[in-house]
């Protein structure tokens, strides 16, 4: 296997790539947390810190501030290094 094709990489050594960075984390339901991740477990349970979390109500979307996070594995839908929520 290469190193250097990311395409060939297990998830769970893209995640681990991430520690550190910051990560988009779009959860089921409506709330989207943007924070840089500090370490996960085999359930994908992930701890954020600095986080921004997004969630989106009837009135429109409401942001809050968290200093740190700990996210159920079961309940993250996409991950998406780096990113960020439009318009964030």
């Amino acid at each position: 296997m290469s190193q250097n094709n990311p395409s060939q990489l297990l998830p769970s050594e893209l995640i681990d790539r991430c520690i550190g960075s910051k990560i988009w984390v779009i959860m089921k339901g409506d709330k989207e947390l943007v924070g840089t991740l500090c370490g996960f477990d085999v359930y994908v349970n992930m701890v954020l810190e600095d986080v921004t979390e997004y969630e989106y109500t009837a009135e429109g979307r409401r942001i809050t501030k968290l200093d740190q996070i700990l996210l159920n594995g079961n309940n993250i839908a996409i991950l998406v290094p780096g990113g960020s929520p439009p318009d964030a």
